[in-house]
């Protein structure tokens, strides 16, 4: 599905850090010195992929964050990144680039403080903008390019490691699409197609709506800005999942796996700031869940 069309002046995208054997960095941040230097890399090595690129503003939060806290709906640490971009100094003096980091104590500002919950994945990104009159053509050609050819330069890698104290096994960058489409294959390679599904669309179509019901997953809608989820008591799930089975020993294991999973889908949701609300549905039909 296509972003919105209010989005055409600005291409989103991330710097995607691979973290050697998934440890993580010293730093929350970039001190802003440095963030500034990873921004003017960041710019170029873009610009050596899509000259268009070098004639648009660049922001780059010079933070690293779990990517469920840069696809949430709105794209809030993007909208951010825009925000202190229009703020920043220098319009006049044509496409700025301008890199967000620590302050001179090492205090990390409100908008670059990552969620500490959803810290020590393998994976961590540092979001950016390109705004500017020819954003639109940039970020078609990027689109284009960035998942084959996003490598980032050796130095600019180094800049980052060194910046933040990591061990870094790879530095890419990727569109907000190519991380939507890591992030999709990654739900789906363990299983959560379903609750992918109600997050793309969350995501991707917040004013449309989504139903799972496909047993034995769980029943859950999303409509109007947020996940229902049909709280179903034993005998109704057995009707709606095993109505067969006489196994009683094999019926309250297959539910309790049921609750874990209705649990699962509440907290992945919950990372991706998708409302969750559980609805009793005494008979297991989607109806309640309107």
């Amino acid at each position: 599905m296509p972003f919105d069309a209010s989005d055409r002046a600005a291409f989103r995208g991330v710097i995607a850090l691979e973290l050697r054997n998934g440890a993580p960095p010293a730093h929350a941040a970039l001190e802003a010195a440095s963030a500034g230097d990873v921004a003017e890399r960041l710019g170029r090595d873009l610009a050596e992929l899509v000259p268009e690129a070098a004639t648009c503003a660049l922001a780059l939060l010079g933070a690293h964050f779990d990517p469920a806290e840069v696809l949430r709906p709105g794209w809030p640490l993007h909208r951010r990144a825009l925000e202190l971009l229009q703020r920043a100094p220098g319009k006049a003096q044509g496409a700025r680039i301008v890199g967000f980091g620590a302050d001179a104590q090492g205090d990390v500002p409100l908008p670059l403080q990552a969620d500490p919950a959803l810290a020590g994945g393998g994976l961590r990104v540092l979001p950016f903008v390109l705004r500017g009159e020819n954003a639109e053509a940039a970020g078609e050609a990027l689109e284009a390019r960035l998942l084959d050819r996003g490598m980032a330069a050796a130095d600019t890698a180094l800049a980052l490691q060194d910046g933040l104290g990591a061990q870094l096994e790879h530095v890419r960058y990727l569109s907000l699409h190519d991380l939507l489409a890591m992030m999709a294959m990654q739900y789906r390679n363990v299983g959560l197609d379903g609750l992918w599904s109600l997050l793309e669309t969350a995501l991707l179509d917040p004013a449309g709506t989504c139903l799972l019901d496909a047993p034995p997953e769980p029943l859950a809608r999303y409509g109007d800005g947020e996940v229902r989820i049909a709280l179903l008591d034993p005998a109704a799930w057995r009707r709606r999942t095993l109505p067969d089975e006489e196994d009683g020993a094999r019926l309250e294991r297959g539910f309790a796996l049921f609750q874990a999973r209705q649990r699962q889908y509440a907290a992945v949701l919950g990372a991706h700031a998708i409302d969750v609300n559980f609805v009793h549905c005494g008979d297991g039909d989607s109806a309640c869940l309107q």
